[in-house]
């Protein structure tokens, strides 16, 4: 179901490719396993529930800021395996030492850890894919970011045999608190933790948890991840001690014979393609004022509405998956705690769905189509739940289809934006903060609305959220159509500095 061009440049970028998609699985297992376990980790470190989820904070804090600094080590091959080497293996480190971890302040110093190690994961994987296959990177970011949502399925189920069914401190209040136990345990998803300030559990007491094993696990799971990395350095001759030996990664004639125009892929095609090295710089590079230079207001305008459209639609993720289970248990739906804490499984698990059907879609579809129909997916889905408000199956069917919909907006948003800044700039880079920031922002916000205004402002909040969402993409579409077209770059191409580029395959840049 794809032509033989982009099979045959899959096929020469295997190895790297597979690695890529090997580091986001690690991405994946390393974001939800924090919710369900929280109890348990807060048995550990016999802290307060108020206490505990503050490293949820560092988790998503440090993510955003390693999102933001990713772009650092993607200048070479080289610097980005090591930083995806050093990300994977300290993801495989932090599973081995959280069950050491007997003081919160510490847990979350090593959470804060994994989210640096994710955030670098998060912006090298996509930039080298990018790079990699650039016009023809839809359907392997589509893959990529399935990878994500099949560690973040894996992690709850490795943990869930190891979680404690009563309270894993034993006090003379444990009785009272196990009660509570399950309603807690429900409202604690990937996320966010939820309000749990009104529920009260012993903090000292002998602690009877077995959660080390499922993080244990975890990490002897994860291990492959970072050897895989480890095997690419070494078959790029970019491990310390053969760096004096690097060759490329293809040999010379197959390396013309990429660089070489086919009937899809003209010579000015082939020149844009050379300059695309240079782009996707980190956060800071690109703020510098030596990239404004001679820029039009709609190249800003394109990395603007693009981040935009991504603060929003992953706001949402964050949003609906953090509290959609505390809307169902509260009235007027008043859903059965157990029911209820099947909603994040069933989002989660149409996310993943739908980012596994988006692969062989995503090759068919133009990225610009496959967002214009998530975004309004997203609308519509949101506006029937506030009709249907008072229905406990459409809450499901609602569910089931914003995962469908938010599944792959954020592949098809970055192959998108790519495409129309011709693979220059720094949307990579612009989009995945832009996304980081969203999560987390949205998240506090709703939090913060829904404890002064009700659960029902949970649906109003998420309408408002789609609705700018369109906006903004809305925007995009008009900025796109006033941006300069390729053939305005074909001149700058064609000048004697830019000419006699044949070496950018796609391949790696050293």
């Amino acid at each position: 179901w794809w032509d033989e061009r982009v099979a045959a440049r899959f096929r020469r970028n295997l190895q790297p490719t597979l690695t890529y998609w090997s580091v986001f699985f690690s991405f994946g297992l390393c974001i939800a396993f924090l919710g369900p376990t929280l109890l348990d980790l807060r048995c550990q470190t016999q802290s307060s529930l108020s206490q505990i989820t503050w490293v949820f904070f560092s988790q998503q804090f440090c993510l955003l800021l390693g999102s933001c600094l990713g772009g650092v080590f993607k200048r070479t091959l080289s610097k980005s395996l090591l930083a995806l080497f050093a990300s994977s293996l300290a993801i495989s480190l932090v599973f081995a030492i959280i069950p050491l971890c007997h003081n919160v302040v510490v847990l979350a110093v090593v959470m804060a850890v994994a989210g640096l190690a994710m955030g670098c994961i998060d912006t090298i994987s996509n930039m080298q894919l990018v790079k990699i296959y650039q016009k023809d990177s839809a359907i392997f970011l589509q893959a990529l970011h399935f990878c994500v949502g099949f560690g973040a399925l894996l992690s709850p189920l490795i943990a869930d045999p190891f979680l404690s069914d009563t309270n894993c401190i034993l006090s003379n209040s444990t009785g009272n608190a196990s009660s509570n136990l399950p309603h807690i345990r429900k409202s604690l998803v990937p996320h966010h933790p939820g309000n749990l300030s009104h529920y009260e559990l012993p903090m000292k007491g002998m602690v009877v948890t077995r959660v080390s094993y499922a993080f244990w696990i975890m990490a002897l799971i994860n291990l492959p991840v970072p050897i895989a990395v480890f095997f690419l350095l070494y078959k790029e001759r970019l491990v310390p001690c053969f760096s004096s030996s690097s060759h490329p990664l293809l040999s010379a004639d197959e390396l013309a014979m990429e660089a070489r125009p086919t009937e899809k892929e003209d010579l000015s095609t082939t020149a844009q393609r050379a300059s695309a090295a240079g782009g996707h710089d980190d956060l800071l590079s690109c703020c510098q004022s030596k990239n404004f230079r001679g820029a039009s207001y709609t190249y800003f305008a394109v990395h603007i509405t693009g981040a935009l459209v991504l603060f929003m639609t992953d706001g949402i993720v964050g949003e609906y998956s953090g509290f959609v289970y505390s809307y169902a248990v509260e009235e007027p739906l008043s859903v059965v705690h157990k029911v209820a804490g099947y909603l994040p499984s069933l989002f989660w698990g149409f996310i993943t769905l739908g980012r596994l059907i988006s692969i062989p879609v995503s090759y068919r579809m133009k990225p610009a189509t496959m967002v214009f129909i998530n975004v309004v997916g997203v609308l519509i889905t949101f506006l029937l739940l506030l009709i249907f408000s008072s229905s406990v199956v459409f809450l499901f069917v609602g569910t089931a289809s914003l995962g469908l919909f938010l599944s792959s907006t954020f592949p098809s948003m970055l192959a998108y934006t790519e495409d129309i800044l011709q693979y220059k700039g720094c949307a990579t880079t612009v989009l995945v903060t832009g996304a980081g920031i969203g999560e987390m922002v949205l998240q506090l916000l709703v939090g913060s609305i829904i404890h002064d205004r009700g659960s029902y402002s949970f649906l109003v909040c998420g309408m408002i959220f789609g609705g700018l969402a369109f906006t903004f993409y809305a925007l995009l579409l008009f900025f796109h159509r006033m941006y300069p077209k390729p053939s305005s770059e074909v001149d700058d191409a064609s000048s004697p500095d830019k000419a006699a580029v044949t070496d950018d395959t796609g391949q790696y840049q050293r």
